[in-house]
C-alpha cells in the first residue's frame, strides 16, 4: 500500500473538501504518518473516515475530528499545548508539528508507554506523555495556550479551564455517553470565558474526579 498516496487523499477528500481550511493544519495531517500509530494488522485501515480500536476500549479519533479539533485551537507555532487522552500517540504528534511543546497525559499506563515509542522513534522531541488522571490537568507546567480534549466529558473540567492562559483556547466534546458536541472555550479573563458550539460528535467516556466514572 502507498501510504503516503493514501494520505494525501485522505487530507484532501476527508478534510479539506469538508471545510478545514488552515494550512498549516492540511500539511500536519500530510506529515505525520498516522498508520504508524496503529498496530500492522490495521494499518491498511489507516487512512479511512473513521475512528480505529487501538486496545483498551479506546480509540485513534476519526481524521477530520482530529482535523476539526486541531484547526480550533487556531494555533500559530509558539504555543504550549495540553492534551488530555493520548492515546495511539496520533494527536500529539499532529499538535507537535503545529506548537512549540506538548504536554500529554494518559491514564492508561500500556497506552502511554506505546505512545510515547511511537513519538520518540518520528522524533516528536517536544511532547511528553504523562500517566495520570487528565481531568485535573497538568498544572506543574501550565498555564496553556490551548488544551485539547480527545475524550467525551459530561461538563468542562474547571481545573482545565483555571489552566488556561488569558486568550487560549479549550476544546473538548462536552455531553451525554453517546452524544456530544465540540465546545471551543476562548479565556477572555482570569474567570471569564466565550464559548461556541461546533460539531456534533461521539468520544469515548472521559474519565476521572471531574469527569466520568469507570
Amino acid at each position: 500500500m502507498n501510504f503516503d498516496q493514501a494520505r494525501r487523499e485522505m487530507v484532501s477528500r476527508q478534510i479539506a473538501a469538508r471545510g478545514v481550511r488552515d494550512q498549516r493544519v492540511l500539511a500536519a495531517l500530510e506529515q505525520v504518518p498516522r498508520h504508524l500509530f496503529l498496530s500492522e494488522i490495521q494499518q491498511a485501515a489507516a487512512y479511512g473516515d473513521h475512528p480505529l480500536p487501538i486496545g483498551e476500549g479506546q480509540t485513534i479519533s476519526q481524521p477530520f475530528m482530529v482535523a476539526s479539533m486541531t484547526e480550533a485551537l487556531g494555533l500559530t507555532g509558539s504555543e504550549k499545548i495540553l492534551e488530555i487522552g493520548t492515546g495511539s500517540g496520533y494527536q500529539a504528534a499532529v499538535l507537535a508539528v503545529l506548537a512549540r511543546q506538548v504536554v500529554s497525559i494518559e491514564r492508561i499506563l500500556s497506552l502511554a508507554e506505546k505512545a510515547r515509542a511511537r513519538l520518540k522513534s518520528l522524533p516528536a522531541d517536544n511532547v511528553v506523555v504523562h500517566v495520570g488522571d487528565g481531568t485535573l490537568g497538568w498544572p506543574d507546567s501550565g498555564p496553556y495556550q490551548g488544551i485539547m480534549v480527545t475524550a467525551g466529558a459530561p461538563a468542562t473540567p474547571k481545573p482545565l479551564l483555571a489552566q488556561l492562559d488569558i486568550g487560549g483556547r479549550l476544546v473538548i466534546p462536552v455531553g451525554s455517553r453517546s452524544s456530544q458536541v465540540i465546545e471551543i472555550h476562548t479565556k477572555t479573563g482570569i474567570d471569564s470565558y466565550s464559548i461556541r458550539k461546533d460539531t456534533a460528535c461521539r468520544f469515548v467516556d472521559l474519565i476521572g474526579r471531574h469527569g466520568w466514572e469507570c
